[in-house]
């Protein structure tokens, strides 16, 4: 998987990536220098590093947060080991699940700032179960069944029209067919703290998702009192429209 995923964001980004001149490392004055990422169910990390390379080259220090995906509580931990190793202010990112993971560890005193992208925000005592039941049914929500050990999937023949429709064929393919699995316990657990009553927040809303509803991101976005952008992509957005989400983070980065 993680082969598959930077091969997938060195296709994407061929190109695409404008070279930073020398400057551009000198961050603005006060900007908060670390971003966090989080990934979200099904996939890696990795599916990060489109935005990750954006940020990077201007200066910023990233850190790709890699969820075991076994439990709400052990991808808190991870993204909490993640936090603790950030030296002043930080700007914690989510992407579909990893919205639950950051709702829960975003109350750490360096958090300057949360971005959901595309992405679950419960408040305390909702579940990703609650939420997936509360909006309206989607193609994605529809298509994710537990295997025989009670792991979660997304059937692999929906995965490429609901989850990355704007991905190249063969990619989004071998993405469905090289899914990691979020455990059921994970999709059941309800967080207990909600980072964003207190945080500034933002959110991208990701306008052509067949895994989160539109409408329902813009629900979670209003509910949150966070400042939105949309972009017109898939679920897979945060690789799609990787500059447009990176600007998002560097605003957060801005404030104070």
């Amino acid at each position: 998987m993680r082969n598959l995923l930077l091969s997938v964001a060195t296709v994407l980004m061929a190109g695409a990536t404008v070279a930073a001149p020398a400057q551009s490392a000198q961050l603005p004055k006060g900007a908060a220098h670390n971003i966090v990422l989080v990934h979200g169910a099904f996939v890696d990390q990795t599916s990060w590093k489109p935005v990750a390379d954006i940020l990077t080259k201007k200066g910023y220090n990233v850190t790709l947060v890699e969820n075991p995906l076994t439990s709400l509580a052990a991808d808190v931990d991870a993204t909490k080991q993640a936090l603790a190793k950030q030296n002043g202010k930080t700007v914690l990112v989510g992407h579909s699940w990893g919205g639950v993971v950051i709702t829960q560890a975003g109350d750490d005193p360096n958090v300057s700032a949360l971005v959901y992208v595309s992405a679950f925000a419960p408040d305390v005592g909702e579940s990703l179960a609650s939420l997936a039941k509360s909006g309206p049914a989607t193609e994605g929500a529809a298509a994710i069944h537990p295997d025989e050990k009670g792991n979660l999937y997304i059937d692999p023949k929906v995965f490429p029209s609901a989850v990355a429709a704007d991905l190249p064929a063969e990619i989004a393919e071998s993405l469905a067919n090289h899914q990691l699995p979020l455990n059921h316990t994970a999709f059941e657990a309800p967080v207990d703290k909600a980072a964003w009553h207190d945080k500034p927040t933002f959110y991208v809303i990701s306008t052509k998702d067949k895994v989160i509803a539109p409408e329902v991101q813009k629900l979670f976005a209003e509910r949150m009192k966070a400042q939105t952008t949309d972009v017109a992509g898939s679920h897979a957005s945060l690789v799609v429209h990787a500059k447009e989400v990176a600007a998002v983070i560097e605003e957060a980065a801005l404030v104070k």
